[in-house]
């Protein structure tokens, strides 16, 4: 007998968002339990409050508040796994075509990757930098941050607090301003 396959990570979605957050791919603990960045060392909540997105820190099973701050989450591939390069290159390519409609029928301001690996297929450009990109997606500005997962050594939480405080700073009149 096969086993069930888990459901998808529900998106946290609305129309005209300042900045949809979007991740690589479910990691485990988020696609068994139905919510985004629920791994323990995932720094994600904390990163954006503290760059000011929220006034307080979230709680991953309270994740659909982050739309009372005109955020969103999404991810660019639907499957799970443990670790993000357990992912093909053409896992990528085949759901950028969902994400880009997804971003036109919605129509927030940024799309904001976290993490290069998705956005490095879908620009078909290896060579990107950290930060805002010339490039735009389905219509919103797009955006590079550092992935916030524990499994990123190459930053600190003050370094992904300052790149995430970067695009906060885009949006004066959205998101909450109040950081602790």
């Amino acid at each position: 007998m096969t086993p069930l396959a888990a459901a998808p990570l529900p998106d946290i979605l609305a129309p005209g968002l300042d900045v949809v957050f979007c991740g690589i791919n479910p990691g485990m603990s988020a696609a068994a339990t139905g919510h985004h960045f629920m791994g323990r060392s995932n720094r994600f909540w904390k990163t954006i409050h503290l760059a000011g997105f929220t006034p307080t820190c979230l709680d991953p099973l309270d994740d659909r508040r982050i739309l009372e701050h005109r955020c969103g989450l999404t991810t660019v591939v639907e499957r799970p796994t443990a670790r993000a390069d357990e992912l093909a290159r053409d896992e990528f390519f085949l759901a950028s075509a969902k994400l880009r409609e997804k971003i036109e029928r919605l129509k927030p301001r940024c799309l904001a990757f976290l993490g290069k690996p998705a956005y490095q297929v879908i620009s078909g450009n290896s060579k990107l930098l950290w930060g805002k990109q010339t490039e735009t997606l389905g219509g919103a500005m797009v955006w590079l941050l550092p992935n916030p997962s524990g499994l990123n050594r190459g930053f600190s939480l003050d370094d992904l607090v300052q790149a995430y405080r970067e695009l906060r700073c885009e949006f004066p009149d959205g998101a909450s301003s109040a950081a602790g």
